[in-house]
């Protein structure tokens, strides 16, 4: 079911959202809608853990400056280095 809503905001904003819906090739109203269901999102419920993933939990003890991004990337680094 849908449901007319109306928002007031400054023209400038309208503008440059509509312009920017029409380049993605979307309605404005479908832009706001799914924004508003992303940010909405993490209030949906989690699904609780299975015992087995629970039972991972704090195994490994890493130092406090670990930096897993760059741990990461040098990993791909290496494994796609030439």
């Amino acid at each position: 079911m849908t449901t007319k809503l109306t928002l007031t905001m400054e023209d400038k904003v309208i503008a440059s959202a509509k312009h920017y819906a029409q380049k993605k090739g979307e309605s404005l109203s479908h832009l706001v809608e799914n924004y508003l269901k992303s940010i909405t999102a993490n209030d949906v419920k989690e699904e609780p853990l299975s015992p087995k993933v629970k039972s991972l939990m704090g195994v490994i003890d890493l130092p406090k400056d670990y930096d897993y991004k760059k741990e990461l990337g040098d990993l791909m680094a290496k494994k796609y280095a030439k």
